[in-house]
């Protein structure tokens, strides 16, 4: 029975790993608009004692911002520019599928192993 917990151990911090790129995901694009928004990225390492997966520190995308052209806004300098938002919406929808699927598919690992645990249980009732 220890080989499915650690089945389920090492699904369950997939979906919590997916789960947690998916958040930062939608605040990227909930401030694709927001002047100065740098990016969020978030990296993902083994976990030595589970080997599972688990999330690093939140990374700021360190690309230059874009210089927008706006002299009514009010942020806007002497030239009527201010610095945009380095999120590239293209991106981020690309981002959220692959976490989407990444998390889908650790949830039918999850799925599979709780079939297989009381398949092994109904066996050992006989």
């Amino acid at each position: 029975m220890s080989d499915f917990t650690g089945t389920f151990s090492i699904a369950t911090s997939g979906m919590k790993a997916q789960a947690e790129r998916l958040r930062h995901v939608s605040e990227n694009i909930a401030n694709v608009d927001t002047p100065g928004y740098r990016r969020k990225t978030i990296p993902f390492k083994e976990a030595m004692e589970t080997g599972g997966v688990e999330s690093g520190r939140v990374r700021l995308d360190r690309r230059d911002l874009p210089q927008v052209y706006d002299p009514s806004h009010p942020m806007a300098d002497d030239m009527g520019y201010y610095a945009g938002s380095n999120v590239d919406m293209v991106m981020e929808i690309a981002d959220a599928r692959e976490a989407q699927r990444s998390y889908e598919a650790n949830l039918k690992l999850f799925d599979q192993a709780r079939q297989m645990s009381q398949g092994l249980l109904d066996l050992l009732k006989r």
